[in-house]
């Protein structure tokens, strides 16, 4: 059957990369079905325009657990041997769908200390990574302008950026965060060169979700994960939802003091 080429466009060649890396990860998937009743309950309080999302909300919990457990802001590395390099803070790399050249592409934007940064602070960051044009972000700019090296030479410089401690989170992040549940989905086999990648279903009315950490075998293992998913629901059912209610109360007193001056 004869069919047509079609060229590989500079975003497809960074997938491919990413997976070319990837794949070499032993990666291990361990998930909780959690109850975020009292998150969902929080997020309420706040009028949609100013209602932050679900990613969010999962950001800077997943945020807040990495401070904690040491393991999670780790990475195996290569170089000058294998070993595990142990970060003091974390950077996020999160994966938006965006158009680009009459292409619908995945690109990655970084996030450094989002645990030292408020609810409002991040939805601005992730709302101007999901809006702005492509070519103004600074993360998207580099990726495109290194998809166009040529293949071996990228490789090497991924592996590098990968391999040496200190440079890995500048290119790559500490973790990952990508979700598909605005779509009604969810990946059950995410890949990532990445220690963590964290993702999550749909959620209920009720507030329940299932939430996944899928994660490096050489750096942890599953018992660690198992108890990190279990801290995790608490940091989002009591840190995360304490703060968006301050949001939502701090909203509400400005709208009193309007309605107050009014009358």
């Amino acid at each position: 059957m004869r069919g047509r080429t079609v060229k590989l466009s500079a975003s497809r060649r960074l997938v491919g990369d990413l997976m070319r890396f990837s794949i070499g990860v032993p990666r291990v998937a361990v998930q909780r079905q959690m109850n975020l009743g009292p998150l969902l309950a929080a997020r309420a309080m706040q009028t949609q325009p100013m209602r932050p999302s679900w990613t969010v909300l999962f950001l800077k919990g997943y945020a807040l657990l990495a401070s904690e457990i040491p393991e999670l802001r780790r990475a195996y590395v290569k170089l000058p041997r294998a070993q595990l390099y142990e970060y003091p803070e974390s950077v996020a790399s999160i994966a938006h769908e965006r158009e680009h050249e009459g292409e619908r592409v995945v690109l990655l934007s970084l996030i450094k200390r989002p645990e030292k940064r408020s609810i409002t602070e991040l939805e601005a960051l992730t709302t101007a990574a999901r809006s702005r044009p492509v070519l103004e972000i600074k993360e998207f700019r580099r990726m495109l302008k290194f998809a166009r090296l040529p293949g071996p030479l990228r490789w090497l410089m991924m592996w590098l950026g990968l391999n040496i401690g200190r440079q890995r989170p500048r290119f790559f992040g500490t973790f990952q965060l990508s979700v598909y549940s605005g779509l009604g989905a969810e990946s059950l086999n995410p890949l990532t060169p990445l220690t963590t990648l964290l993702n999550y279903g749909p959620i209920s009315k009720n507030g329940t979700v299932t939430v996944r950490i899928h994660y490096d075998h050489r750096v942890m293992d599953g018992a660690n994960v198992a108890r990190a998913l279990e801290r995790f629901e608490k940091i989002l059912n009591d840190d995360v939802a304490c703060e968006v209610r301050a949001l939502a109360q701090s909203e509400a007193v400005p709208n009193t003091a309007a309605v107050g001056t009014a009358t």
